[in-house]
């Protein structure tokens, strides 16, 4: 019977094979692996064909050499294998010494059976070479001088993590890097610099305690972190980046901006005396805690050339701005025609707590490689203080490492000592070499402390008695590499005064000027968004009509296959109907008027892009955006060729991964970006959106408010009662509303020239119901000179309901039709009764506001019934409530009950968030208040819909007989 490693494959390469060779009977598999490269050099894997050249030192054919010495080359290869693979649990990585880590077993060099007697037997290793082991031409070298050279390599302040990186191409670079690596090989000008940007880091910190007793979330423990990002981003711009786009947690925040993006320290030090925002910008907002903003400027690296920085502002959710990043790098890429990932490039700061325990670094890892929504690699930099907050790392998670989550993505990790400055600059540059080299994530885990604990004003040894006991006497990471240069001569004490000096002097004239900075706009509002209004600046109101030949023009484009293309008959069918609407100018669907609306945006130079879980087909097979060729699988895009020589990713749609924290995350950087441009994403049912609750609560509702940032995202959440149960029933627009900004009981200017009601809100909701009107809400994102996020609660019956229809002339800019009043052609904010009502109809008895499907549920019944005395009108716009209109249709029915018909259950939907501004409208035209507001829904519920189908059924035709009812409610 074979063994297992004498069963095995001739093809199998050479460093693919382990412990089989560990097995004594493994020489019978030698010798007839060796008898067969002796007749034909070209029947083995091509490693073995060198190996047995290299170690004979003969060509094929010539007597080889004793099994039993193969063998034993084969033991200490294996040897040389296990550091690569696991010679980081060896490293000496915690400055505390508190790792009690023991080594592993397969580093032991008795495993393979060698002695104290072999260490200074010579063994020939010019095999190893071709896979970086060994930088000197010695190709015989004795024992004790591999393994030294392993240890220094694998075992000593950096630990490497890279042989489950499944790519050999990218193994042997990274083997090369490492074991070629010398520690302490940087010169004496290049020491003084890192000297130089430690102490910066270092006495940043001290000047701060000085001055301030405030929380400040300092980077005392890891100080090392920024002569490491500097030069790792000096590498970088080496290497062809212009920018980089930072995100982080607090910890150290005020130091990367001071000493790394250079934000000015003058700044940074005003913010602490309490400085304001400044005046010039029109901003009332509530700003936010100096360790959680952002800023942008340009640096010079050490090697002269220019660099862009910019760091984003980020809540206390520590990880929720990773896929923001990732994102605004994108965005970015796309502006710059960045198609290869060279000159922009994102870097990640995490704590190690948080980068093990936070689902959204999966997602936003997970996103790394996927066409649409890869930037080419992130640089992720851990803080690993070894602990987080109070929690220990052995009740914080399941792996031995807090980066191991990266090994999904084979990305390679090295783990480094944080008091060993230039270990942490190595191995930062290296993971820049990586990056601009294979365009993939890289992991710097920088093993730290805490000094002062989770924030100044803590008392960790409450929770780690015995760590800060040993951090009270440990020295610094400056201290250390200052004896460390004096010590060796390369550096003399009165040079080091001198830097100290320095950077003292400089530190306190800042602070000095401090006292009288004045913030500047261009301090918090990034360059692209130059001329847009804050809310507190006028604008004007936009018509958002198009041209009929325009629209007649892309019209066809985007209803036009081409000729050899073989669609589904079922996608035929929808575009050859879509060209009927198109050409006809009646009954424009949905889909047809979304496609419109991206087409004439793209039409005006803009860019689209349109993201989420499966909305290139749509989720109810509605839109198909991408169709694919039933024969080739070929994929055809129509709105990829809206004009001519349209550029790549002008109009980008693109399936998400299953995702919604993190690609809503991505989606929001993209649109910080830059204004001109719509993105778009759409859950594939609203109530998933519910995954994605921290980026709507801390960064679309709140960001201009915190951060004076604008964007003009677009959320569109499928909402509507179908019948369709719990989940898929409700986006939970009340969510939405109640983190709404405006004022229940004051009413804004609405004087149309005067009215800034949409700029001084912090998002708009909307629940459309025509096609028209969906069209023109796309297109006012863009048409204004402000940006603000857009919620829509969009359909899903209405989708192809017959009524939900509009009419081409409803989107042009022609007076007289359907959708031109007398401001123009634009969205409408409420849609009047569809008769033909006059100013005053004081027969009408009742009033039926609503929002969203309900209302064509509503008008089917009645027609039915022919309560010609019932006026319904479609409050089309939630927030901000548009009062004129309200106003003008409650002077419209005099003697009319008022009532506020919906779907959802009374804690849910509009109503808690409309009623007190429908009564302020009420009051304000001496027609009752809130309490003559009639309300029709469903009843308070736990769960937003029932599950049974016939229940829906009743509840459904009861609320909407009700509503439309003569009786009292």
């Amino acid at each position: 019977m074979q063994t297992a490693a004498a069963s095995a494959p001739r093809s199998v390469p050479l460093s693919r094979l382990t412990d089989n060779f560990l097995d004594g009977t493994s020489s019978v598999y030698l010798e007839e692996l060796q008898r067969a490269w002796e007749a034909d050099p070209k029947s083995v894997d091509e490693s073995w064909d060198n190996f047995f050249q290299n170690f004979t030192g003969k060509a094929a054919s010539s007597p080889g050499v004793s099994g039993q010495t193969i063998q034993e080359s084969m033991r200490l290869l294996l040897l040389v294998r296990a550091y690569q693979v696991n010679g980081h649990m060896k490293a000496k990585l915690d400055p505390l010494g508190l790792d009690e880590r023991v080594p592993p077993e397969d580093l032991n060099p008795a495993l393979y059976g060698f002695t104290e007697a072999d260490l200074d037997r010579e063994f020939f290793i010019g095999v190893w070479r071709m896979s970086g082991f060994l930088s000197e031409n010695r190709p015989v070298q004795t024992l004790r001088a591999i393994l030294k050279r392993l240890e220094q390599a694998y075992c000593g302040t950096i630990g490497y993590e890279y042989m489950h990186i499944s790519d050999r191409e990218k193994c042997n670079w990274l083997r090369e890097k490492i074991e070629q690596h010398v520690p302490s090989k940087y010169s004496k000008e290049r020491q003084i610099t890192i000297l130089d940007r430690l102490i910066w880091g270092t006495k940043f910190e001290n000047f701060l305690a000085q001055k301030w007793t405030a929380k400040r979330f300092g980077l005392e423990g890891c100080e090392t972190l920024i002569p490491g990002m500097k030069e790792q981003i000096d590498r970088a711009a080496d290497l062809g980046v212009e920018s980089v786009v930072i995100g982080m947690p607090h910890r150290g925040r005020l130091n990367v901006l001071g000493n790394v993006v250079r934000k000015p320290l003058r700044q940074i030090f005003s913010e602490f005396a309490g400085g304001t925002k400044p005046a010039e910008s029109g901003y009332s907002g509530s700003g936010d805690v100096k360790y959680h903003l952002g800023t942008s400027y340009d640096r010079p690296t050490r090697t002269g050339k220019h660099i862009h920085l910019s760091l984003v502002a980020n809540p206390s959710h520590l990880e929720a701005v990773d896929p923001v990043v990732v994102g605004k790098t994108r965005a970015k890429q796309y502006y710059s025609d960045d198609y290869e990932r060279k000159k922009n490039m994102a870097i990640l700061l995490h704590g190690d707590g948080s980068f093990s325990g936070q689902g959204v670094v999966y997602e936003t890892l997970h996103l790394s490689d996927l066409p649409n929504y890869t930037t080419g690699g992130t640089i992720h930099i851990v803080v690993n203080n070894q602990v987080a907050f109070t929690t220990d790392p052995r009740s914080s998670r399941s792996s031995p490492y807090c980066t191991d989550v990266a090994k999904a993505l084979n990305a390679p990790i090295f783990h480094v000592n944080g008091d060993d400055v230039e270990a942490v600059v190595h191995a930062c540059e290296l993971a820049a070499e990586w990056r601009c080299q294979f365009k993939a994530d890289v992991v710097v885990d920088i093993v730290c402390y805490r000094r002062f604990g989770h924030n100044e004003i803590d008392e960790p040894s409450f929770t780690q008695p015995k760590m800060y006991q040993v951090i009270k006497n440990h020295p610094t990471s400056l201290e250390l590499y200052e004896k460390k240069l004096i010590e060796s001569g390369q550096i003399s004490e009165e040079t080091v005064k001198k830097i100290h000096d320095k950077v003292y002097g400089i530190l306190s004239e800042e602070f000095e000027s401090s006292k009288d900075y004045v913030p500047k706009t261009q301090d918090w509002l990034a360059a692209y968004w130059s001329g847009f209004k804050s809310p507190e600046q006028l604008s004007r109101l936009r018509n958002t009509g198009v041209k009929p030949e325009v629209l007649k023009n892309v019209g066809k484009k985007i209803t036009t296959l081409p000729p050899s293309f073989t669609a589904h008959r079922a996608i035929k069918r929808v575009y050859e109907q879509r060209a009927q609407m198109i050409e006809t100018g009646d009954g424009v669907d949905w889909a047809t008027a979304e496609a419109l609306a991206f087409a004439t945006l793209l039409a005006e130079g803009n860019h689209v892009r349109l993201s989420g879980q499966d909305v290139e087909r749509g989720t109810f097979s509605h839109r198909h955006a991408v169709v694919h060729d039933q024969e080739t699988g070929e994929r055809y895009c129509p709105l990829d060729h809206v004009v001519t020589n349209q550029k790549e990713e002008m109009f980008t749609v693109s399936n998400s991964s299953l995702s919604e924290f993190g690609v809503l995350g991505f989606e929001l950087g993209y649109s910080m970006e830059n204004p001109n441009s719509l993105v778009c994403w759409e859950a594939q049912f609203g109530d998933f959106s519910n995954g994605a609750q921290v980026i709507f609560d801390q960064f679309l509702s709140s960001g201009e408010a915190k951060w004076l940032r604008q964007t003009g995202l677009v959320c569109m959440l499928p909402h509507g009662y179908d019948g369709q149960g719990p989940e898929h029933s409700s986006a939970r627009l009340e969510r939405f509303l109640q983190m709404s900004d405006d004022h229940p009981f004051v009413i804004p200017e609405m004087e149309v020239s005067l009215r800034k009601q949409i700029q001084e809100c912090n998002w708009q909701v909307v629940n459309v119901t025509t096609p028209a009107n969906y069209f023109h809400v796309l297109r006012r994102q863009l048409h204004r000179d402000f940006r603000k996020p857009l919620i829509i609660m969009s359909p899903k019956n209405l989708l192809r309901h017959s009524s939900c229809r509009s009419n081409l002339s409803e989107f042009d800019d022609v007076q007289g039709h359907p959708g031109f009043d007398k401001q123009g052609t634009r969205f409408k904010r409420l849609i009047k009764d569809k008769n033909d009502h006059g100013t005053v109809e004081p027969e009408i008895r009742r009033l039926v506001l609503c929002s969203g499907k309900v209302y064509y549920e509503l008008d089917e019944e009645r027609e039915r019934v022919g309560a010609k005395d019932v006026a319904i009108c479609r409050v089309e716009q939630l927030c901000p409530v548009p009062y004129d209109l309200l106003q003008r249709e409650l002077k419209r029915y005099p003697n009319a009950d008022v009532v506020w018909c919906q779907e959802e259950p009374m804690n849910m939907g509009a109503f808690s968030y409309i009623a007190p501004r429908l009564g302020t409208a009420m009051l304000s035209v001496n027609r009752g208040s809130f309490g003559d507001i009639k309300y029709v829904g469903r009843p308070p519920s736990a769960a937003t819909a029932t599950g049974f189908a016939a229940v829906h059924k009743m509840e459904q035709t009861e609320l909407v007989q009700k509503a439309l009812q003569a009786q009292k409610m």
